[in-house]
């Protein structure tokens, strides 16, 4: 087992990774003026390239420019210029390894005070009780909206890929928009795009189907899902087996399998469920379930620290293991772990009562460590949960007044 974290993996695509270690994506919310990388995101995945990962996912990329998660969103669509992501991959390509790009619309989950449009399956708000007001109310998309959408997915691959990506990874968790239209929940339609599970799941297939046919066979396709929503009567772990199963056939090369929503953070190791209570690997008694029946090779992202950890996982048949938090702290982890180190620091815990305000603030100390190794400066995990928060608020109204003059003018 000590060999297999750094043994290859092969995968459908042809393209190989040189070990089982990814950096999961993270968003970074850096994107400079046209909302594109500049030099702090090259900074920044050229040192993780160097930390020893065998590939490295990107923070989410929006494929429509009124659709953004955050101000500081990096958009890659028809107009955008290419020559910036080529220097991105390059600098992400640095170490050897491989680089995908995560492509991603948040649909419904949009701050109130952003510029743009507001989607969703449904007119079903966010509801996050008295913090429900942070966003935007959405509108129903109609069926001209959607195959458009499925198209911006496919135009995003396709320019990723002619500028230098590997591949890319298609959000379909955490709440946004492709993860919308999967749960019960969210999407009360009653056309072809509601009701049964092949139904909620067609916009997804759609969209991997779209994004196959606009990339090279050798580029890679992985989809981000949620294992469940950790929301009663939501998505769960029989509806992403299914789901996987009918990805298989569509020239996917890999699932990698997350959890939870803004509703219900399950991703940030704070869910409404028992299952996932703070710890290590949060959703791996998910993946064990998962694994045994997935046509497809699986990674496990969610709280993975320690290598002991990582082999445990490995250990369950997962294939490859992502890392989030634990490389915005420690970005050799990988490397550490080859030489029998470890991290010598963790991020200090966020212990607040409030979910929702736990986990931005979780959100912001991960982004501050981000901001920090953009400059060339080393993290600092034991920044106040609060000071994150603040100094994250700065940077977003920069970002936000920034963002509203170049969408005027875009």
């Amino acid at each position: 087992m000590t060999s297999e974290l750094f043994s290859p993996l092969s995968l459908r695509s042809g393209q190989v990774l040189g070990n089982r270690i990814a950096k999961a994506a993270m968003e970074e919310n850096l994107a400079g003026p046209g909302q594109l990388p500049d030099r702090r995101l090259f900074a920044l995945y050229r040192h993780w390239a160097t930390g020893g990962t065998g590939l490295l996912i990107t923070g989410n990329v929006m494929v429509h420019a009124e659709a953004l998660t955050g101000p500081g969103g990096v958009v890659l669509d028809e107009a955008a210029p290419l020559e910036p992501f080529t220097e991105w991959a390059r600098a992400a390509k640095a170490g050897g390894g491989a680089v995908w790009m995560q492509i991603n619309h948040p649909g419904r989950q949009i701050d109130a005070d952003m510029p743009g449009v507001v989607w969703g399956p449904s007119a079903v708000g966010v509801d996050l009780g008295r913090h429900s007001g942070r966003f935007g109310k959405p509108v129903a998309m109609t069926a001209e909206q959607i195959a458009a959408t499925i198209t911006r997915f496919a135009v995003t691959a396709r320019r990723a890929e002619q500028a230098g990506f590997d591949g890319v990874e298609i959000h379909a968790a955490h709440g946004y928009l492709l993860s919308q239209f999967l749960s019960p929940l969210v999407n009360r339609r009653t056309d072809a795009w509601g009701g049964s599970l092949e139904n909620r799941a067609r916009m997804l297939l759609d969209v991997v189907r779209a994004v196959r046919a606009a990339v090279s066979p050798g580029f890679a396709v992985a989809v981000k899902l949620n294992s469940a929503d950790f929301q009663r009567g939501g998505f769960d772990a029989n509806d992403a087996r299914q789901v996987i199963t009918w990805l298989e056939p569509l020239g996917v090369d890999l699932v990698e399998l997350s959890g939870g929503s803004y509703e219900s953070p399950a991703m940030t190791g704070r869910p409404a469920d028992a299952r996932t209570q703070a710890r290590e690997a949060y959703f791996l008694d998910l993946a064990k379930d998962l694994v045994g029946t997935s046509p497809l090779p699986l990674m496990l992202t969610g709280g993975i620290t320690r290598r002991a950890t990582a082999e445990q996982v490995l250990a369950s048949g997962v294939a490859l293991i992502g890392m989030g938090t634990a490389l915005s702290v420690t970005p050799d982890l990988p490397d550490r772990w080859r030489h029998g180190r470890e991290a010598t620091r963790q991020m200090r815990p966020v212990t607040w009562s409030d979910k929702a305000l736990a986990s931005a603030a979780g959100m912001a100390q991960v982004r501050y460590q981000l901001r920090r190794i953009a400059q060339g400066a080393d993290p600092r995990p034991s920044t106040h949960p609060a000071r994150a928060l603040l100094i994250e608020q700065i940077h977003r109204r920069k970002s936000l007044r920034r963002y509203r003059n170049w969408l005027s003018t875009a």
